[in-house]
């Protein structure tokens, strides 16, 4: 039962920390610590599932008529002219993801030091957000780019992936709409992406796990509900321009990881 309730909690994490700007990973490490968890390589996929669902659920108009625009090569639409920004977006989340993940995971994180700096800068960046003022521009390539650099770095825990993504884009100009849609449209192949490679490098670990079936589809589960919740709350938050709140959580959380730390508070 503690078991079940540790997996749980890690869903409720993953659920409000995937789409709130915080850092799902940072939070997820931080939470498998002082709970002396390990959750096997079948709850990361599983996440990966409803983490999609999630966001096919609440972008499935906008994912509909950009395949349908994909399929008549109608590229003058609106919802057409988002094709391109989005493929070269890729490719810089690919490379940057790719190089990144391999660094981070090849070094031995004995702390939360690095995720504590990590989300000190997430918040400056999200700060930043209050000076863009009213965007009125559309992505472009060149932003597309930038954006889909930014959201490659963001594979760094501490660093959100959504809230990065999101303050490139207002920071350049970007209509809030425009730039709430392309950030999680892009992060849609991103998931896909992620989940092919956790697949295909981890496969025979899918089967070496001391969590039942039950607990996994519990915690996915509860993941789904609160991050469906988030991302409609997290919508509400950047039309009304008040993203960059989250950089005082991201600070607060920062520095008492670093106090936490050298006081060798466990």
């Amino acid at each position: 039962m503690d078991q079940l309730i540790g997996i749980i909690i890690l869903g409720l994490i993953q659920g409000i920390t995937e789409w709130f700007p915080i850092s799902s990973s940072g939070h997820l490490r931080i939470a498998e610590k002082i709970m002396g968890l390990e959750p096997p390589l079948l709850f990361d996929v599983t996440l990966h599932v409803g983490t999609l669902i999630v966001v096919l659920s609440f972008f499935r108009s906008d994912v509909k008529h950009i395949l349908s625009a994909i399929i008549h090569l109608d590229f003058k639409s609106a919802d057409g002219r988002l094709i391109f920004p989005l493929i070269f977006g890729l490719i810089p989340t690919a490379i940057l993801g790719l190089i990144l993940k391999i660094i981070v995971e090849s070094l031995t994180l004995l702390n939360n030091l690095p995720i504590a700096f990590a989300l000190l800068i997430c918040g400056a960046i999200l700060y930043s957000v209050k000076f863009s003022g009213e965007g009125c521009e559309e992505i472009s390539i060149k932003k597309a780019l930038v954006i889909g650099s930014v959201q490659g770095i963001a594979v760094i825990p501490g660093l959100s992936r959504s809230g990065l993504t999101l303050a490139a884009a207002l920071v350049m100009g970007v209509k809030r709409e425009e730039a709430f849609r392309f950030t999680f449209l892009l992060s849609i192949p991103t998931i896909i992406g992620a989940f092919c490679i956790t697949l295909l490098m981890d496969f025979s670990a899918l089967s070496s796990t001391e969590v039942t079936y039950l607990e996994v589809a519990a915690g996915a589960m509860v993941a789904m509900v609160t991050g469906y919740l988030s991302l409609k709350t997290l919508w509400k938050i950047v039309k009304r321009q008040r993203l960059h709140f989250f950089a005082f959580y991201c600070w607060i959380l920062g520095l008492s990881l670093i106090i936490s730390h050298f006081l060798r508070i466990p």
